[in-house]
């Protein structure tokens, strides 16, 4: 378990500020004992610029009842980055339970936006910020932080990249990354990226041969990041979230696709295959979607909000077909 001595240079000069521990507490989604007031079928996880949800992975989960791992796009020092979630989405009574954890082994990062669990491992995780450092993180045995094990950056970085979307798909012992850069408007449609990923006997992330994609988004139509994230469902279809920003206060409007698919075979080979004409599978209105974790053999997705300055929202839906 090492880190790369050209990689934390490179942190160095991309991170203000030096590793400062996240805040601990417990935040609940509650006001005077009731539930916060949400949008129909929206449960608040916060309610500030500091608690958007850039990206999650869930844990586990019985029946309604969900654990999610978050990340958080802070860029302040001491600034929660990563936090344990807990969402209870009964129809009599919402909540949501938030645990701030530390960061420890390193910088804390600016700007994540996209974290996924790691398959076959128990409490690994991969966290990508805006600027394409991808962090392997492992949640400590007693529970209260993450630690770094590795930083390294994605392969095949474009000119004006800026990555909000990252997911792994398993097939055949053999993993695989599939990322995006947003995009932003008519202008720029999101370049989408899927390559063979290995890890090294230090923890270290080894990219293969990358392919790309381009999509543009068929909704919203207005202010519109093309890829906010990103899943693989367990049938390999590829399902794209995307969201339109007008700014902190909004208004927000989202909708996921049915974009495309992703297969991984045998020998380790990806393909990425952008549908002509993407299916809009369900329109989320007045939310900025940014995070998209398909639970597996379940059909349903948990899905999170950066709202900016309205917070954080989670809700979940049968789209991961």
């Amino acid at each position: 378990m090492r880190l790369r001595k050209t990689v934390l240079t490179t942190i160095a000069v991309l991170c203000a500020g030096g590793a400062v521990a996240a805040g601990t507490g417990v935040t609940v989604a509650r006001t005077n004992g009731a539930p916060v007031p949400a949008a129909a079928g929206w449960t608040q996880a916060g309610h500030d610029v500091r608690s958007g949800i850039s990206g999650l992975a869930v844990t586990s989960h019985t029946g309604s009842t969900y654990r999610v791992l978050i990340a958080l796009d802070n860029k302040r020092p001491g600034e929660n980055r990563i936090a344990q979630l807990d969402y209870h989405a009964r129809e009599s009574g919402r909540t949501t339970t938030v645990r701030p954890l530390a960061w420890r082994g390193g910088a804390e990062p600016i700007d994540l936006e996209a974290l996924e669990s790691v398959p076959g491992t128990s409490g690994e995780y991969l966290a990508v910020s805006s600027r394409g450092l991808v962090y392997h993180i492992e949640v400590t045995d007693d529970g209260k932080a993450v630690q770094v094990r590795d930083l390294s950056p994605l392969p095949a970085i474009g000119r004006g990249d800026n990555f909000e979307s990252f997911t792994l798909v398993s097939r055949h012992h053999r993993l695989a990354a599939v990322w995006a850069d947003r995009g932003e408007g008519d202008g720029r449609p999101a370049t989408l990226y899927a390559a063979p990923l290995s890890f090294n006997q230090y923890g270290e992330s080894v990219f293969g041969t990358v392919t790309k994609a381009v999509y543009r988004a068929p909704y919203p139509a207005q202010d519109v990041r093309h890829a906010s994230d990103v899943a693989v469902t367990d049938s390999g279809r590829l399902l794209i979230a995307s969201a339109s920003d007008e700014g902190d206060d909004g208004p927000f409007d989202s909708a996921v696709t049915d974009a495309g698919s992703v297969t991984l075979d045998r020998a380790g080979r990806v393909r990425l295959t952008v549908a002509r004409s993407p299916e809009i599978l369900r329109k989320f209105k007045g939310h900025k979607v940014e995070a998209v974790d398909c639970v597996p053999g379940s059909g349903t997705a948990v899905l999170g909000t950066d709202d900016e300055n309205a917070g954080g929202a989670l809700t979940t839906a049968r789209i991961c077909r």
